[in-house]
């Protein structure tokens, strides 16, 4: 059974986080540097972003995850540290001060950063700041939580426990990413920790399928990121059997990482930069997962589905015409359409065709914070869930004014 418990990222057995401000950032009041550690060594594993263009951070974490371990996060906000001639001697060098600082090998050390994109980092501050982070340590998440963050208005933390062969086991994570945010595993990060016992190849195998119908399905602006990096890492400290191979116990393990990656995904969709309202689309009757995903997706990217849930604007047709654009086999004759709220649920569309319905009705189904499109495709057994957030005013305004 899983439950949700508090801790963030520390909530799994032998990890302890810090987060202060080094000086990265002009602004004193924000945090810019994150720091997790584990007491013992740890299998990992990561996901990173499909764009060409790739923060020296990656480059360095790939290199270090190779053989499936670490023990240690750093992550400064503010500066991406991507297309800068000296990228990765600054990303190792702040792996080299984890080493220095706490004596986990820069080998072992998982680097990421975010921020403005090629703009020069320097080590100073992070290297001045290094003993107050380390001092910082602590078992409370929220500080590393807060110091990744760039444009997003909340901390995204979620931990959850469950079981393993008897034994309880934690699960937990912290997250960023407000914009520029359309995974296909973008400037998205995430970092999660467990304490179950669990091999680095079941582990990537784990997150690998994960992502497929988590971050992969989220959506702000249709920008993927330089610097995506999702990196997960398990002390083992719960006591479990070690998982080896698939299983009741890899499938629990799975389920409680869904669980974790979902509420994550929810969270950063639903903090897009100038962002009023959480959607979500779930595709059902589709004939196989692929044409699911590939029509929720669609319909959450579509920039005239998100200006018209700012606006509170039934406009279903928007909906069919992403449907009809995103490239799975779809017989729109059998479509139906209708948008749910806490407000209550308006059908909109059957057949492929409008119906009546009431646009008062309508109107107060989508005023609402968080809004599902249901998409029935009539052609299957599949479903698919995106998530995403409207388009407003303010997301233009963040953006023109990003640098400044």
């Amino acid at each position: 059974m899983i439950q949700v418990i508090s801790g963030g990222v520390c909530a799994a057995k032998g990890f302890r986080a810090s987060g202060i401000h080094c000086g990265i950032r002009n602004n004193q009041s924000k945090r810019d540097l994150a720091l997790v550690v584990c007491d013992t060594d740890c299998a990992a594993a990561g996901v990173y972003t499909q764009n060409l263009v790739k923060g020296a951070p990656i480059l360095v974490t790939q290199e270090h995850l190779k053989n499936g371990k670490a023990r240690a996060i750093i992550c400064n906000s503010g500066n991406a540290n991507t297309c800068n001639a000296d990228g990765l001697d600054i990303a190792r060098g702040m792996c080299a001060l984890v080493e220095q600082h706490t004596g986990v090998p820069a080998e072992d050390v998982i680097v990421a950063s975010t921020g403005v994109i090629g703009q020069p980092l320097s080590l100073k501050p992070i290297a001045a700041g290094m003993e107050a982070l380390v001092a910082g340590l602590d078992t409370d998440g929220t500080p590393a939580a807060e110091a990744i963050l760039t444009t997003d208005t909340v901390k995204k933390e979620y931990a959850v426990s469950f079981t393993l062969g008897g034994v309880e086991c934690r699960l937990g994570g912290m997250a960023k990413g407000s914009g520029m945010i359309h995974p296909n595993m973008a400037t998205m990060l995430v970092f999660l920790t467990c304490d179950a016992a669990i091999s680095p190849e079941m582990l990537d195998r784990a997150l690998r399928a994960d992502v497929q119908d988590s971050f992969n399905m989220i959506s702000v602006d249709g920008d993927t990121s330089t610097n995506d990096t999702l990196a997960i890492m398990c002390s083992g400290l719960a006591g479990n059997a070690p998982i080896t191979a698939p299983g009741p116990d890899y499938d629990a393990f799975c389920e409680a990482l869904h669980a974790v990656t979902t509420q994550l995904c929810r969270s950063i969709a639903g903090d897009g930069e100038g962002a009023t309202k959480l959607l979500e689309c779930a595709v059902t009757g589709a004939a196989d997962a692929a044409a699911a995903r590939t029509v929720a997706k669609a319909v959450i990217c579509s920039s005239l589905v998100k200006a018209a849930m700012f606006g509170a604007d039934a406009n279903w047709g928007r909906v069919l015409c992403a449907i009809g654009y995103s490239g799975a086999s779809v017989d729109v004759s059998k479509v139906a359409v209708s948008f749910v709220s806490a407000a209550g649920t308006v059908a909109v569309c059957e057949k492929g065709a409008g119906i009546p319905f009431s646009e008062e009705e309508a109107k107060k189904v989508l005023t609402e914070k968080e809004i599902t499109i249901l998409v029935e495709l009539g052609d299957g057994g599949a479903s698919a869930v995106a998530w995403g957030c409207d388009l407003t005013y303010e997301y233009v305004k963040i953006n023109g004014d990003y640098r400044t």
